[in-house]
């Protein structure tokens, strides 16, 4: 099933180029940055803990749950308005009903500049109106949706506290913010706007303590050395390109370049070949990782 948001970061590409990474068989799915949820999606788990720190998105996941046909009737009526004045009316609105912010946040995320996220220091969503005029897409399932959401637990909470909730056998899929733009400069000292480097340490320890407890974990993060050391004695890591999908360290890098970090052996046997190999190239090496 296709994700109804629009992410930055959003794993679409990942499970349609290469879905297989998923193990056969776990208990409980987590995931803690859920963003657009394309993961979750595509594996459809009967049981889930789905968790951001962005309320409203979570908010926008719930009225999904509870009450979808009345979301899917107010897009509908954004639709048939849809225009500059109606965009920025809208999105001065303040909203009280949870179906009417949710109808909201969907219809800011089609229309909005490029489907970006931005908040304003006063917690006000301030992305400008985009060229998309698409409200409702031919991909919409909202009844679908709100199944799969049914037997999902939704919180608007800390990554860490979603992750020390995964038990033995359970899976973890993490996929932190980060900007694959910032893979060769300045990765450290940009992320602190939007996930600091104690941040990164503190997923680590948290998915470190979930291993302990015999937990599946994906993991995926910026192809930068700062992450390469950081998870350098945890699991195996691989590199993938959006553009070859897997590529070895020493060829078909470029600024799309995502490391992926498995604690298990992927079903897929062929990426096993490519796993990142000690000591680092020369171009890693150079990495500026400094804080």
């Amino acid at each position: 099933m296709q994700p109804f948001l629009k992410w930055a970061g959003g794993k679409r590409w990942l499970v349609q180029q290469i879905p297989q990474i998923f193990p056969f068989e776990y208990n409980t799915y987590l995931e803690p940055f859920l963003g657009s949820a394309a993961c979750f999606f595509y594996l459809e788990p009967e049981r889930s803990i789905l968790s951001d720190t962005n309320g409203k998105l979570i908010e926008t996941y719930l009225a999904l749950k509870k009450s979808h046909a009345k979301v899917h009737d107010l897009l509908k009526y954004h639709a048939r308005n849809h225009s500059e004045a109606h965009y920025y009316k809208v999105r001065a609105q303040k909203l009280n009903a949870l179906h009417t912010k949710s109808a909201q946040f969907i219809y800011l995320n089609r229309t909005c500049y490029n489907g970006l996220y931005r908040e304003n220091k006063k917690g006000i969503f301030n992305v400008p109106k985009g060229t998309k005029t698409s409200v409702i897409l031919s991909t919409d399932d909202f009844n679908k949706t709100a199944g799969l959401l049914k037997h999902s637990e939704l919180c608007h909470c800390d990554f860490e506290d979603t992750i020390d909730r995964a038990n033995e056998g359970d899976l973890i899929f993490a996929d932190p913010p980060y900007t694959t733009a910032h893979n060769l400069n300045g990765f450290v000292k940009y992320n602190q706007n939007i996930f600091s480097w104690k941040d990164q340490e503190r997923l680590k320890e948290a998915l470190v303590r979930a291993d302990m407890r015999g937990v599946k974990i994906l993991v995926t993060n910026a192809a930068h050395q700062s992450i390469l050391e950081l998870y350098s004695d945890f699991g195996n890591i691989f590199v993938l390109n959006r553009r070859s999908v897997i590529s070895g360290l020493n060829k078909g890098r470029s600024d799309t370049s995502e490391f992926l970090i498995s604690n298990y052996k992927l079903p897929c046997t062929d990426i096993e070949e490519l796993k990142l190999k000690m000591p680092l190239s020369k171009e890693y090496q150079n990495f500026d990782a400094s804080p």
